[in-house]
């Protein structure tokens, strides 16, 4: 009855930190070994076993802005504790997979053997290993659907250089590690609260145009000379859709904000999309959806002439 603890995600510029934590209990499961040996079917395969023939599993999981917060090191020690809270059987030892005991404040800190290499020697470890990696690379190739253009499902939030031109193409996303030195410079106090404002509104956004059918195909497209908010498509017609946030009411909502020359702007970038991917024949419509509030409401929806 051996807890075997594992982590995921310390090293991402994007996505959660995500620690599996798996007490076998007698089940003899063939092919576990370290989750990064294992082929992406491999490992979805041996998830869905041990899900079921393990007495016990659990995972825990510390998002880019708790562990931006409180650093690396203390959200490793919140992850796993978290994963350690999912165990509900009984478990007569503990084994880490590395050097650092990372329940050591806790009570079950004495019970504690840190291994190097454990996740290819102990088949615990091994299983929480594996059940970690599934669930994070599932998470991050769900974000695809909310930030296209950052590939997120490739590279599940690796410091590649495609993910490197991502960002300097389409700026940061919720999910980005501000406290990781290649993105401090994002940190800015006034230019980070006003795109963490504008990224949030278009992220509800796009939400809604998911929850109508809408399939999101960019967000963020930019030329030196224009760019879209979200570019959406649904019955074979595509959607240029701008995305105006108003914190309060009374700055005139989104809409009020739809000039004749910020129309103009919105015709010229849908023309340069349409130009730059060569779509030929194809529907198009111009869109503006409204964000208010703290909360982010999505206040309307109106598709323009």
């Amino acid at each position: 009855m051996i807890l075997g603890i594992d982590e995921v995600g310390r090293g991402p510029w994007a996505g959660p930190l995500v620690v599996g934590a798996v007490v076998l209990g007698g089940a003899e499961i063939d092919g576990l070994t370290d989750s990064k040996k294992l082929s992406k079917k491999k490992r979805e395969t041996l998830d869905v076993i041990i899900r079921e023939q393990a007495a016990g599993w659990g995972l825990g999981w510390v998002q880019a802005d708790e562990l931006d917060a409180i650093g690396l090191g203390p959200a490793l020690r919140l992850a796993t504790r978290r994963a350690v809270e999912g165990i509900k059987v009984p478990y007569h030892e503990i084994i880490i997979d590395g050097t650092i005991n990372f329940l050591a404040d806790t009570t079950k800190g004495r019970y504690v053997t840190t291994m190097p290499k454990a996740d290819l020697l102990v088949p615990s470890v091994s299983a929480a290993s594996i059940i970690a990696k599934v669930a994070r690379d599932h998470f991050m190739a769900q974000q695809d659907a909310l930030f296209p253009g950052y590939n997120f499902a490739s590279h599940v939030g690796y410091g590649t250089a495609a993910h490197r031109v991502a960002i300097e193409l389409h700026g940061i996303t919720p999910l980005h590690r501000l406290s990781f030195a290649p993105l401090v410079k994002y940190k800015d106090p006034q230019v980070v609260t006003t795109k963490k404002l504008g990224d949030a509104g278009e992220t509800e956004a796009a939400n809604h145009l998911l929850q109508l059918g809408y399939e999101i195909v960019e967000r963020n497209w930019k030329t030196p000379q224009c760019e879209i908010d979200i570019v959406a498509k649904k019955d074979g017609t595509l959607y240029f859709v701008e995305v105006k946030y108003r914190r309060q009411d009374a700055q005139g909502g989104g809409i009020a904000a739809i000039t004749k020359t910020k129309l103009h702007k919105m015709n010229f970038a849908a023309q340069m999309y349409h130009q730059f991917h060569r779509l030929g024949d194809i529907n198009e419509r111009l869109g503006v959806i409204t964000v208010t509030g703290d909360d982010f409401a999505v206040e309307d929806f109106l598709l323009l002439e």
